[in-house]
């Protein structure tokens, strides 16, 4: 099984992109990776340029740079040109992110944050699942170009829109000057790991590849905090990384991200390879899944003001337990949609509450100027619990269709399910102590340091 970090449309895509471009199976795992090391290993960099320049800018930079991106995508003649595009996606993904969630949080007050927070959280759970089914439907339609020609009417629109809403920020402060060896060695650890986690999929994770690159990431990662406590204006402050809120909020996001991602890639391929599904069928099977996520959201989003970060962050982790317990006891001759479906639908619908209680956990007890590196931090932590939570189940899939499990190759997904169960009950646990107890303040910090 290739890893990945997240599905995406183009993920679907992959088989098309690979018969047109004349790209081997090697290629294409580049073509999904690229994007994901250059989303995760800048996040924190755009959260900090979202701070410096602005939320508004940075929004707005990055919408217009991944607008142009995926036109150049669309229109790629050879290989080399859709690998520089998706490059380029990632890093203009890595400013708008951040961006938008901070916007978010600056820009809605108690409440009506949380309410926010929970259409923020159901947008990106459901466009995870809505990605297998775009992906489907475009690829057998007009071919695989319109993956990323689509992104380009909507980014426009989008683009003039925001323009005109969103208001311009007051500069309160000069310009910080940039941490560029901060930023350079975040950004090299991030992307490391970033790879080292994604590749281990392919290459196991005892190989010299695995263990370089996590080596790699160890160093600058130590790099980064000697940088951090000495420069004058770091990238991150390491006070940020100390406190509770922001540790714990970044944890749940880690493992939230590093459940989702992996149940909706499981469920693909096995409707693809073990029910033999076609990409447009698998797509239209995760529509209950797109809107068990989206109700999830929502109702964490309304439930974070009455119970609190902590118990909606827990509960929601419950219930993806039981959606994985489910999908751990696929019939041994593969069943159908009956028995897959359900189960995807239930994790989802658990998981939507506990991005919400992620986002805000992390994101209610900081102040406005610090609203962009926070979410950088939070996005990246969403990035790397996809990425390593995909590798491992990948390797446990793989590890019970060797050994010959069921023998119809159903025993690897029913082990990889059950190692995602036993993960959210232990994420739960910890969830219930790390969180802080209470409801999320319904005041926010300083709204600008001047």
């Amino acid at each position: 099984m290739c890893g990945v970090s997240r599905l995406r449309p183009s993920d679907v895509a992959l088989p098309s992109i690979g018969a047109d471009l004349d790209l081997g199976r090697e290629s294409l795992t580049w073509v999904v990776t690229a994007y994901a090391l250059a989303f995760g290993g800048l996040m924190i960099l755009g959260g900090r340029i979202a701070d410096t320049l602005g939320r508004r800018t940075g929004f707005l930079l990055g919408l217009a740079v991944f607008t142009a991106a995926s036109l150049a995508a669309g229109f790629a003649p050879n290989g080399a040109v859709l690998l520089a595009a998706r490059v380029a996606q990632g890093a203009a993904a890595a400013l708008l992110s951040p961006a938008a969630l901070a916007l978010v949080t600056v820009t809605f007050h108690g409440p009506e944050r949380n309410r926010a927070l929970g259409v923020w959280a159901a947008i990106g759970g459901t466009g995870a699942a809505a990605g297998v089914l775009v992906g489907g439907l475009l690829t057998a339609g007009p071919g695989w170009a319109w993956i990323f020609f689509a992104n380009v009417p909507i980014g426009v629109v989008v683009l003039v829109v925001a323009a005109s809403v969103i208001p311009s920020e007051p500069r309160t402060a000069s310009p910080a000057r940039p941490d560029l060896p901060g930023a350079l060695a975040a950004t090299a650890g991030t992307a490391a790991l970033i790879l080292g986690v994604t590749r281990a999929g392919d290459v196991g994770w005892a190989s010299p590849w695995t263990f370089s690159s996590t080596a790699c990431a160890v160093l600058c990662y130590a790099l980064f905090v000697l940088v951090e406590r000495r420069a004058g204006d770091p990238l991150v402050p390491l006070a940020l990384l100390t406190r509770r809120p922001v540790i714990s909020g970044a944890f749940v996001m880690l493992v939230a991200s590093g459940l989702l991602i992996p149940l909706f890639f499981l469920g693909s391929l096995y409707m693809q390879h073990t029910l033999g599904f076609g990409s447009l069928r698998t797509g239209l099977a995760f529509l209950p899944v797109a809107v068990a996520v989206t109700v999830g959201a929502h109702v964490g989003g309304l439930l974070v003001g009455r119970l609190g970060t902590r118990a909606v962050g827990a509960g929601g982790l419950v219930i993806a337990a039981a959606g994985a317990l489910w999908l751990s006891r696929l019939p041994g001759d593969g069943g159908g949609m009956s028995d897959v479906v359900p189960g995807l639908a239930l994790g989802a619908a658990g998981l939507g509450p506990a991005f919400v209680a992620a986002t805000t956990t992390a994101m209610s007890h900081v102040r406005h100027d610090e609203a962009g590196i926070t979410s950088g931090v939070v996005n990246t932590f969403h990035e790397l619990g996809g990425a390593l939570g995909v590798a491992l189940v990948s390797a446990i899939a793989a590890a019970g269709l060797a050994g010959g499990v069921d023998g119809g190759g159903v025993g690897g997904y029913t082990d990889a399910f059950l190692a995602c169960a036993g993960t959210a009950v232990v994420a739960a646990l910890v969830t219930s102590v790390l969180v802080p107890a209470g409801r999320p303040p319904a005041s926010d910090g300083p709204r600008h340091v001047h």
